[in-house]
């Protein structure tokens, strides 16, 4: 029997374990840096299959299949829940008040395990021809990410590619969008405290107008970047919170904004924080106010190899069909596994979620749901991906 028909039958076997799984860990969210019930999950599921594992500090898994000799091929998943009620009525919804996998890591979850039970029985009949290492990663949902921390524990020491999957509820299951190069944007915040001698509206000529330049800012930061990016970085300078001022005829002494840039250019991210710092002084410097500016880089855009991108293309095409493959719009939702396609070529592809002719949720909403067909599928793939 060919080697992805056997790794496809395996999964198909064990599929309802794998549902099993994901529903266990839906219905026991735990947020980022505190997955100790889901990290204890997967290791029982792995001591299961008969695969090597070690927990790492804190949370979070690494698993390792295959000859010790081969080259090494990595796939990641993430292990975090969102702050946010589950609204479903699943019988296996939340049981944590305010805490729900509302980004589908639980499906993640499931399908890497099933990959890794179904290469662990590959590599018993002597038939897997490369090492697989399997990572279960903490902390995605928050900035810089996990994977930093993995990456500094040597997690991709020896890989020399890695892959993921992430659910996108917009596609129809059976289907994994594919695309090379940028497929998900840099994120980072930015929190501009304003200070400057406030007064009487009445005589706004004895003040520091610290209002107005406030609103210098919120209007001329975006405005002045999208001509000092380049426009096919495809930067988004938005803010999201603005805050000063008690009373009409008072002219505040301080105010606050909060916000995001994001991008999709690696080189242009790793140059923002120098250009917005200078272009916040040189924007308030007529109004005489000063700036904490407080700049929190977050997670560089993932970057598709194109090498990479198309194993995977191959392994939708080979355990799904041409059809399986569709394309995916870029977007600037930021994502860790930015990190490790930093360090070695990976790829990662969009897991339809949507049954077909139902509803289309979103990621990050308390009432997203995801047809469970996509947990064999997504490991059928990442399987897959690591042999072709």
């Amino acid at each position: 029997m060919p080697l992805l028909e056997s790794l496809t039958r395996t999964i198909d076997t064990i599929t309802p374990d794998l549902i099993e799984l994901r529903r266990d860990v839906h219905s026991s969210p735990e947020l980022s840096w505190n997955e100790d019930r889901t990290t204890d999950t997967v290791a029982r599921w792995m001591d299961k299959y008969g695969i090597e594992h070690h927990r790492l500090p804190g949370t979070g898994l690494v698993a390792e299949v295959g000859r010790e000799d081969g080259p090494i091929v990595a796939l990641r998943a993430d292990l975090d829940a969102l702050p946010i009620p589950d609204t479903t009525q699943d019988p296996w919804r939340s049981t944590v008040p305010n805490v729900a996998h509302a980004c589908g890591h639980d499906v993640h979850v499931a399908a890497l395990v099933g990959a890794g039970a179904a290469l662990a029985e590959a590599h018993a009949a002597h038939r897997l021809p490369v090492r697989v290492r399997l990572i279960f990663q903490p902390a995605e949902e928050v900035m810089p990410g996990g994977a930093l921390k993995l990456l500094s524990l040597g997690v991709l020491k020896g890989v020399s590619r890695i892959f993921a999957l992430h659910c996108d509820p917009s596609l129809d299951v059976g289907q994994v969008g594919l695309r090379e190069g940028p497929i998900t944007g840099a994120s980072d915040r930015i929190h501009v405290t304003l200070s400057g001698r406030g007064g009487h509206t009445s005589r706004p000529h004895l003040t520091e107008d610290l209002t107005y330049a406030l609103a210098s800012l919120v209007t001329q930061l975006p405005a002045v970047l999208s001509r000092r990016f380049d426009p096919r970085a495809g930067a988004s300078m938005v803010w999201g919170q603005l805050s000063a001022g008690h009373a009409a005829n008072v002219i505040p002494a301080t105010g606050e904004l909060t916000g995001t840039l994001r991008m999709l250019d690696a080189a242009a991210w790793h140059e923002a924080e120098h250009l917005v710092r200078g272009l916040i002084a040189d924007i308030i410097e007529p109004w005489g106010v000063s700036a904490d500016v407080l700049y929190v880089r977050g997670v560089p855009p993932v970057v598709n190899d194109f090498a990479a991108t198309e194993t995977m293309r191959r392994a939708v095409t080979e355990v799904i069909g041409p059809s399986g493959v569709a394309s995916t719009s870029q977007s600037l939702g930021g994502e860790d596994f930015a990190w490790y396609v930093e360090a070695v070529p990976g790829a990662m592809g969009r897991l339809g979620t949507r049954t077909p002719d139902g509803p289309t949720y979103d990621l990050h909403q308390g009432n997203l749901r995801v047809d469970e067909r996509a947990v064999a599928i997504g490991a059928r793939v990442l399987a897959a991906a690591a042999v072709s």
